[in-house]
């Protein structure tokens, strides 16, 4: 726990998704415009450190999340709207969620993200909540 805040304890180690370090991020820079949208946007290994953070804090559920959220890193944000839409109750059947997981799983690794929508379309076929 004494990591955190990231920010403050390892902000020269940690990388934002282009690779910029985090400590480069200011508001000096952010008034120049020399920053794009992936200086902005979080590191995989962020979100891990994050989650291990997480965990020996005895927040299992939040490390889950994290470590969710690190897979989904390099999944371009118009496939991330489409992800989101179907798993939206009654927006899929029950085999569009498994070719989502075995997508995910199969295109990005996620393989934490693929068990976690497999899950999820069990849920939806207990709760009917798949689509008609």
């Amino acid at each position: 726990m004494n990591e955190y805040p990231l920010r403050d304890s390892a902000s020269d180690a940690l990388l934002t998704h282009s690779g910029r370090a985090l400590g480069d991020i200011t508001a000096e820079s952010i008034a120049a415009g020399a920053l794009t949208g992936d200086d902005l946007r979080t590191h995989a290994d962020t979100l891990r450190r994050q989650a291990a953070i997480a965990r020996a804090g005895g927040y299992p559920q939040l490390a889950a999340n994290l470590l969710r959220a690190a897979e989904l890193t390099d999944v371009p944000n118009e496939e991330l709207l489409k992800i989101y839409e179907l798993l939206r109750p009654e927006r899929s059947s029950y085999d569009e969620l498994a070719r989502l997981a075995d997508y995910l799983e199969e295109t990005y690794g996620a393989r934490e993200n693929a068990a976690f929508i497999r899950d999820a379309a069990e849920v939806y076929r207990e709760l009917s909540l798949l689509r008609r």
